[in-house]
Parts: C-alpha cells; sequence; structure tokens
C-alpha cells in the first residue's frame, strides 16, 4: 500500500466506529496487507471494549494469520507478503504478549528455533517463527551459524516442546545429523519433537538424519507442529490419566 493509498485508509476508516465483528474481519485485512499501525489499533481497541487478551490472539491474530498461511500455501500469497503480514502481526503481539503474561495464559507450544552452523540464511526461519508466533506458539530464535553447544544451551534453559533447524546450503544440512545425533549421545533426544526445514532438503532426508518432521514451508511447520504437540501431550495426558 502506498503512503497516498494509506492516508486515505486513514481518512475513510475510523476503527472506533465499528462493530466488533466488522472490527475482526477488518483486522483480517489488515493483517493481510500488513498494516502494522492499523493492526496495533484494532488491538488496542479491542482491548479497551474488553476483550481478554487470549481472545484477542486466538480469534483474530492466530485466526488471521491461519488465513495468510492457507494463502501462502496455495501459491495467492509469496515470501514478501507474508512477511509483511507477519510483521504486523508482530506489532499486534508485542501489545498482547505483557498482557498474557500477566494472565498466565499458556502458548499452545515452545519452540526453539535457529539455522545451523556453516549458514547465515535467516530468511526462512525467520518467516517460520513469525508464522509460529502468529498460530499462538512461543518461539525462541537463536539466529545463525549455530553450533551444536548453542541448541543444547537453548534446549537446557528454555526446555521446549519443539527444536527446529534450518539449513539453505547442501554443504550445511549434514549438520543437523550432527545435532541430533549429539542429542541422541546426552539421552535426550526423546524429549523433543525436532522438525527441519531449508529449500535444499526433503521428506527422505529428514527421516535419514532421525528428525520427526521435514516442513517443507512456513504454513506446513505449523501444522506438523502443532500436530505433533498436540499428539504428544495427548499421550502425556493418558500416561498420567
Amino acid at each position: 500500500m502506498s503512503n497516498v493509498e494509506e492516508l486515505q485508509y486513514e481518512e475513510e476508516l475510523d476503527l472506533s466506529t465499528l462493530t466488533d465483528d466488522e472490527l475482526v474481519e477488518q483486522m483480517f485485512d489488515d493483517m493481510y496487507n500488513g498494516l502494522h499501525d492499523e493492526l496495533i489499533e484494532g488491538t488496542d481497541i479491542l482491548l479497551e471494549r474488553g476483550w481478554a487478551a487470549d481472545k484477542v490472539l486466538n480469534d483474530v491474530l492466530v485466526a488471521g494469520m491461519a488465513i495468510v498461511g492457507a494463502d501462502f500455501r496455495d501459491g495467492i500469497l509469496f515470501v514478501p507478503e507474508v512477511l509483511s503480514a507477519a510483521n504486523a502481526m508482530k506489532g499486534a503481539m508485542a501489545v498482547l504478549r505483557p498482557l498474557l503474561a500477566e494472565t498466565g495464559v499458556e502458548s499452545i507450544g515452545k519452540i526453539v528455533i535457529g539455522t545451523v552452523k556453516g549458514d547465515i540464511h535467516d530468511i526462512g526461519k525467520n518467516l517460520v517463527s513469525m508464522m509460529m508466533e502468529g498460530a499462538g506458539f512461543e518461539v525462541i530464535d537463536i539466529g545463525i551459524n549455530n553450533p551444536v553447544e548453542n541448541y543444547l544451551e537453548a534446549l537446557e534453559k528454555h526446555k521446549p516442546d519443539i527444536l527446529g533447524m534450518s539449513a539453505l546450503l547442501t554443504t550445511t544440512m549434514p549438520y543437523m545429523k550432527v545435532v541430533i545425533d549429539t542429542m541422541k549421545e546426552k539421552g535426550i533426544r526423546d524429549d523433543y519433537i525436532v522438525l527441519v526445514g531449508g529449500a535444499p532438503l526433503n521428506e527422505e532426508f529428514g527421516e535419514a538424519v532421525g528428525a520427526d518432521g521435514y516442513c517443507r514451508d512456513a504454513a506446513i511447520a505449523v501444522d506438523i507442529a502443532k500436530s505433533l504437540v498436540a499428539e504428544r501431550r495427548g499421550m502425556a495426558q493418558a500416561a498420567f490419566g
């Protein structure tokens, strides 16, 4: 959206005059179009109207990113548009995060994610991080060029449900197996769901290195993560039930 279009938008639409349902629909559109300030404004209005932070998270941000994710999966949106939408979502999340912490709302899961040693590419990782957060996960992004020690330290510190590893170079892909093998040696492999992704990877590679899932793109990563966390938590409940 150009600056002129943004000015026209502001002149034409006063978000505070919309009903809750209309505002939510507008916020879906604003997220889809990457309108950072407008999404924050809508979030503030809903909170002022008495919406709980977790309701705004689930009914607006998570639901809105699900629309973005579906269109990304279907080839309607591309990486720049999704990054723009995710950036708008992050602005609204910054408003909600302290409120969610105050009320003790539990995330649907926690993921530590980082690009492997020797690889400094991060666009794909960042996209997955944003989509995961938009889906309701707590995300700890440890950045790029991570040796096995960084992953182990982050696992020990944050105790996530998921470890996510990314690689864009064929030369760095094998390092994922180094991390997983080290986790096995230390007896902690089964404590975590391990997901891998990156342009040169495929399903066979994911299986060969011992990952629990290969994520072809960010939208699929969210689906796989949700499914595996729900499955693991269900098994845990059954065991203690």
